[in-house]
């Protein structure tokens, strides 16, 4: 049986983290608060074509980090609420429990072993 307050804490631990570092780079959506957007300077000069095209450089990276930030958080959120739900450490695929140091490894995991993506 799976220990799933110990795995809320670190569930808790992991979003708090990912917050902090998704504010670091962009911010809370104001259309849709699952969604964040890339903070853009304001200081840019549009006269300075290098000064220009470095800060859209800086924004398509941030942009692929806050992507791939964006997909952890709703992991854990999802985990979070599966825990709440009383399905949580279930395999998506086969319904067996997933093994724990999977879990242990990656608290969000959706699967086990054998249906891992």
């Amino acid at each position: 049986m799976t220990d799933t307050q110990k795995f809320k804490i670190l569930l808790e631990n992991e979003k708090v983290t990912l917050e902090d570092e998704l504010k670091d780079i962009g911010k809370k959506s104001d259309t849709n608060p699952d969604d964040w957007d890339v903070v853009k300077k304001e200081d840019v000069d549009t006269a300075e074509d290098a000064e220009v095209a470095g800060e859209l450089e800086e924004q398509e990276s941030a942009s692929g980090e806050i992507d791939q930030l964006e997909a952890q958080l709703k992991g854990v959120n999802d985990a979070l609420k599966k825990i709440d739900g009383g399905s949580y450490g279930k395999c998506e695929v086969c319904g067996k429990e997933i093994e724990n140091d999977r879990l242990e490894a990656n608290p969000s995991a959706r699967t086990c072993k054998s249906h891992m993506d």
